[in-house]
């Protein structure tokens, strides 16, 4: 029997790529069930021009920023060999994801693309002026998540990283634990605890963290069997966020 390492297995259990559907601020990007993909919006920079992709398994849109003269976008894809495609707006050259190899997730920011590697660490690629795409030394990351002008990476064991423009202390998550699933919004982070609550840090100019009241949110508990050099089997019980829709 073939030995991996309870890390590298739980590294790559704890990973799906699971964005199926993407909404950048003025285009919608879909993926289909055969592994192609569907765009509609504006396509000012060809960010839906997405009809001869194949083989997709996540995708990705870009641009969250709130002024009215940025909507320019880009739409990023995995593919099922663990490569990543890209098209739309490419100023600061957030598209050129050409060499990127064993990719399991995408996440997409303004003006940037953050990818995913098998082995737990991370890439980045486009505008970096404020330290979003300051990701070399990442490890253990088992999701990212890309905000306006921050990054944000998921650990191994629960806690969180974060890069990135921080003056609405929107990366303050190092106090952070327990976390299963995380987003980032235009100014603001969110994380979901593995017992079913939620905590957030950023903006709040709209209650958008208001979320300490929260209970129940959607996890799951699965069970993972992983051969050991002793051929043993450990079980390691993993608490995963799940979307309501994956967890039915």
């Amino acid at each position: 029997m073939d030995y991996i390492s309870l890390k590298e297995a739980m590294l790559k259990v704890k990973r799906w790529p699971k964005d199926t559907i993407a909404a950048g601020r003025r285009h919608t990007v879909g993926l289909k069930s055969d592994g192609t993909v569907t765009a509609v919006g504006d396509n000012k920079y060809g960010q839906c021009d997405v009809s001869g992709w194949c083989d997709i398994v996540a995708v990705a849109a870009g641009n969250v920023h709130m002024a009215t003269n940025t909507g320019n976008a880009h739409t990023i894809g995995l593919k099922s060999d663990s490569t990543v495609a890209a098209l739309g707006w490419n100023k600061y050259d957030q598209c050129y994801v050409n060499d990127w190899r064993d990719i399991v997730a995408v996440a997409a920011g303004w003006r940037r693309t953050i990818g995913l590697k098998s082995d737990g660490t991370v890439v980045a690629v486009g505008r970096n002026n404020e330290g979003e795409c300051n990701v070399s030394g990442w490890h253990d990351i088992v999701e990212v998540a890309a905000g306006d002008w921050h990054t944000i990476g998921l650990k191994l064991d629960g806690t969180v990283t974060a890069v990135g423009n921080n003056r609405y202390r929107q990366c303050n998550v190092s106090g952070w634990c327990d976390i299963v699933e995380v987003a980032a919004g235009y100014l603001h982070t969110i994380g979901l605890k593995s017992d079913g609550t939620v905590t957030a840090v950023g903006l709040n100019k709209h209650d958008q963290c208001d979320v300490s009241g929260w209970r129940g949110i959607v996890a799951i508990a699965r069970v993972v069997i992983i051969p050991s050099a002793l051929n043993r089997t450990v079980l390691w019980r993993l608490w995963v966020g799940m979307s309501m829709a994956n967890a039915m």
